[in-house]
């Protein structure tokens, strides 16, 4: 049992830690070519947004808009790609991997 116990605390210790370096590693995702671009945290914060200039056009703000989306939703998804490579291992141990 404290065999048990012992692998059950090994494995928090190391979702924690990869908790925390997911909240401190960022990934990018572009849209239009890279025209705009989506900085997020593997825990999904958005950090920053860069818009080239050639893009801003008053009369279409529209497809601005829907590049910058498209930059958000490029950059989640590559978030969850590390959060699943990151965590992934550990999830899927879970407790039947230490029973089974």
């Amino acid at each position: 049992m404290q065999a048990l116990l012992q692998q059950a605390q090994s494995m928090q210790q190391q979702m924690q830690a990869a908790q925390q370096e997911l909240a401190e590693t960022e990934v990018t995702g572009t849209a239009g070519g890279g025209l705009v671009t989506a900085t997020v945290t593997g825990g999904g914060e958005l950090k920053a947004l860069a818009i080239d200039p050639k893009v801003v056009d008053p009369d279409d703000v529209d497809t601005l808009s829907d590049l910058v989306i498209a930059a958000v939703r490029d950059a989640n998804r590559a978030a969850q790609e590390l959060v699943e490579a990151k965590l992934g291992p550990l999830a899927q141990g879970g407790l039947g991997g230490l029973l089974g």
